[in-house]
Parts: C-alpha cells; sequence; structure tokens
C-alpha cells in the first residue's frame, strides 16, 4: 500500500501516550499477518476523509432536511455517498448514516418488526451473528428468533430444512447472512421461502459485501427487501454502516436510523465512505476482490493439504474456518489463537459447528484474505501462511522450531506490510 506518513507532531505534543500507543498499533500492523476475517487496512485517502474538519459538523436528518443550520456542503457529501453506492451495489435506495452494522440491522428491525415477532437468521452457533438473535445482544432480547443452521455432515445450510423451519414458525423476517460461513448463499432460495410465508426477506452482508462491490459473488439486491452491510471489511472503507433496500422501503429505513436508532451522522464517516465507493467503482477493485477469493482458496488448500481439516470442505468467499481437533483434539481455538499471535499471525477463535466448547474457548480457528490480498499477497504466499500455521500448531511444544517459524512470519510479513 502508499506511504501513509509518521504521525503529525500535533497529536505527539497534545498527548504523546496515545501518540506512542498508536505507533505501537502500527509496529504491529507492520509487523504481523493479517487474517481476522473481519478486518481490512483502508487507504490513506479513505483515512484522511474519516479524519477532516467534517467531524465538527452537526447534522440531524438527511440532505435538503436538517435539523440545523450550516448543512450545504456536508448534504452534498451525502448526497455524493448515497449515489454512489446506490451506482455501486444496483439499489433503489442507500442510506449511508449507520454507525455500524448493528445500528443498520437494528433500523431494519425497528421498521419491519414489532417487539416479540418471529425471526429467522443463522444459527449463532453454527455461522450466524451477534445481531441475529443472540440473547445477550437487542436483537434476542426484543424478538422472537429461531436459527436455521447446518447439516451435520454436510457442513452447509440445507435449504429444505430452512424451508420446514420457516413453514413451522411464520416469520415475519427471514435473515440470509453470516459470520464464519465459507459458501455462498442461494439468495433466489431464500426468497422464494420468503414469499411463500408471506416474510420479508433481508440479507446481513457484512462480511462480504466488498466481494458483491466487486462483483466477485453474487449481488443479493437483486433478490432481498433491504441489504445491511458494514463499510470496513472486504469493502476497505472506515468503520461504519450501511442500509441499501428497494424503493418501497425507503422512508421507512431514513426515519428508523433518525430518529429511530440513531442522532447526528458522522460527516467525516460518510465522507470516508463516500471515497471507498469511489474506490470499489474501480476496475482495480474488481481485480483485487477476484484476487481475495483466489487467495482464501489457496488457504484452504494448504490446510487440506497439510491434513487440517476445514469446516464444510472449504470456501467460496473469504473466509477459512478450520477445526483445531483436527492437530490435536486438546488444542483449543483460544490456544491457537494465542499462539499464532504471539508467533506474529492474527486470526480469531471461532465456534465450529456443533462446537462443545464455550464461545470463549471454541474448537476453531477463523480466517479471511482481504487484508493478505491488500497488502499484495497472492497464492503463493497465502499457501505458505497456511503451510506456517499448520507447522505451528503441529510443533508448539518445540521451541526451537518455533523460533525457526517466526522468523519465517516475520521475514514474509516484512515484505508485505500495510503502511511504509
Amino acid at each position: 500500500m502508499e506511504n501513509t506518513g509518521a504521525l503529525n507532531t500535533e497529536l505527539f505534543e497534545t498527548d504523546d501516550e496515545i501518540a506512542s500507543l498508536i505507533n505501537d498499533d502500527l509496529e504491529r500492523q507492520n509487523s504481523h499477518i493479517h487474517l481476522i476475517a473481519s478486518e481490512n487496512f483502508a487507504s490513506k485517502a479513505v483515512m484522511q476523509a474519516s479524519g477532516s474538519i467534517l467531524t465538527n459538523k452537526y447534522s440531524e436528518g438527511f440532505p435538503g432536511k436538517r435539523y440545523y443550520e450550516g448543512c450545504e456542503t456536508v448534504d452534498e457529501i451525502e448526497q455524493l455517498a448515497i449515489d454512489r453506492a446506490c451506482k455501486l451495489f444496483e439499489a433503489d435506495h442507500a442510506n449511508v448514516q449507520p454507525h455500524s452494522g448493528s445500528s443498520a440491522n437494528m433500523a431494519v428491525y425497528l421498521n419491519l418488526l414489532e417487539a416479540g415477532d418471529t425471526v429467522m437468521g443463522m444459527a449463532l452457533d453454527q455461522g450466524g451473528h451477534l445481531t441475529h438473535g443472540s440473547p445477550v445482544n437487542f436483537s434476542g432480547r426484543i424478538y422472537n428468533f429461531v436459527g436455521y443452521g447446518l447439516d451435520q455432515d454436510t457442513e452447509l445450510i440445507d435449504m429444505d430444512k430452512v424451508k420446514q423451519l420457516a413453514e413451522e414458525t411464520k416469520p415475519k423476517l427471514l435473515i440470509a447472512g453470516y459470520s464464519s460461513y465459507s459458501q455462498n448463499l442461494d439468495y433466489a432460495a431464500f426468497r422464494e421461502i420468503a414469499d411463500s410465508v408471506g416474510a420479508y426477506f433481508m440479507v446481513d452482508a457484512a462480511h462480504f459485501i466488498g466481494l458483491v462491490a466487486g462483483k466477485a459473488v453474487e449481488n443479493p439486491m437483486k433478490y432481498a427487501d433491504v441489504v445491511t452491510a458494514t463499510t470496513h471489511k472486504a469493502l476497505r472503507g472506515p468503520r461504519g454502516g450501511i442500509i441499501l433496500s428497494t424503493e418501497e422501503f425507503a422512508k421507512g429505513v431514513d426515519k428508523n436510523i433518525f430518529p429511530g436508532a440513531q442522532g447526528g451522522a458522522l460527516n467525516n464517516q460518510i465522507a470516508a465512505k463516500a471515497v471507498c465507493f469511489k474506490e470499489a467503482l474501480s476496475t482495480e477493485f474488481q481485480d483485487y476482490t477476484k484476487q481475495i477469493l483466489k487467495n482464501a482458496s489457496a488457504l484452504s488448500d494448504s490446510f487440506i493439504n497439510e491434513g487440517l481439516r476445514v469446516v464444510s470442505g472449504g470456501t467460496a468467499n473469504h473466509i477459512v474456518l478450520v477445526d483445531t481437533g483436527s492437530v490435536d483434539e486438546e488444542l483449543t481455538g483460544k490456544d491457537a489463537g494465542t499462539l499464532l499471535n504471539d508467533m506474529g499471525i492474527t486470526l480469531n477463535r471461532n465456534a465450529i459447528p456443533f462446537d462443545k466448547r464455550s464461545p470463549f474457548v471454541t474448537s476453531g480457528i477463523r480466517m479471511g484474505t482481504p487484508a493478505t490480498t491488500t497488502c499484495g499477497m497472492k497464492e503463493e504466499e497465502l499457501t505458505k501462511v497456511g503451510n506456517l500455521i499448520s507447522e505451528i500448531l503441529k510443533n508448539r511444544s518445540d521451541e526451537n522450531k518455533l523460533n525457526e517459524l517466526k522468523s519465517e512470519v516475520s521475514n514474509l510479513a516484512s515484505q508485505f506490510q500495510p503502511y511504509v
């Protein structure tokens, strides 16, 4: 990636503690191999917009309909972000104000549901998301969530079982989307099921919206009433969310973001979203997302070749989920994640389908290839990364071997730094 330059002197002069800590994480980002599936590296242009003077402006409302004066410029910026998002995702309407994917989902639920309504989403312990009904999350506390899961043998979504569950529970909203499922979704089948039981159909595309933008996977907007997403994962933008919808749901979505779920817009983040949408409209971004998929496939294949079990037999997107029990039945996701981070490879522990361990311990590790692809790695490097992970886990009791492998990780990471 491009040179970001050193932190400016104002921050050091004002708060040298925070400035030093930011530099510490810059060093971490430049010295590790990053495989957390929900992370990426934003461009300097995105970060400049995010850190701009637009943070100073208050702007409750929407372009042309504000509750504060002086919003002429931020109106233009937000409208530009909206227009670019609609073009990028072939949507009738876009709301670019959500502060996060969670607040985007909250606004959709407020628009389509009443407290206590039944919603169907992917079960959390088999790949679903916190806002798809976790009992400790607002979604599970306010709505009656029913979880569909995976076939225990194939570890794939069984659409016949989804249909059967929908017929039994009659949800008002059917959600397709995941946080750790490594296969594509059958939007046409979900749409058909939703229509058959009179449900709305929403796609939570937070983890793969960047692949949609790059035309590397199918666009769910062709099937869904509403699509929610984050902008900071594979899309490579600033931290934040977005809601896409058909025209039918546009007004309801808007009023349930403001004033329904949020107050004033974050104009600096909206400007940064506009920048990332422009970047994603390029042919270079399309090439980038295709490389993400190639890299994920190479990473998955490397584990299989080393005798590790990849959940669902491989990957069709950017996610690779590995069963740590295939290395050693005593090896937990927590222990594997901690060791690998110490060795210079950052990923996260993750439950595998039908996991018997707690979500804090788990029996798996989740990886994704957007960040390494942003750094310029290709199939050869991801194969090497997979081999290094396998060797580290297999030799975790051999200190001499670990020191040797840590040196290899450091050497590879130094050749593909995000910020130099």
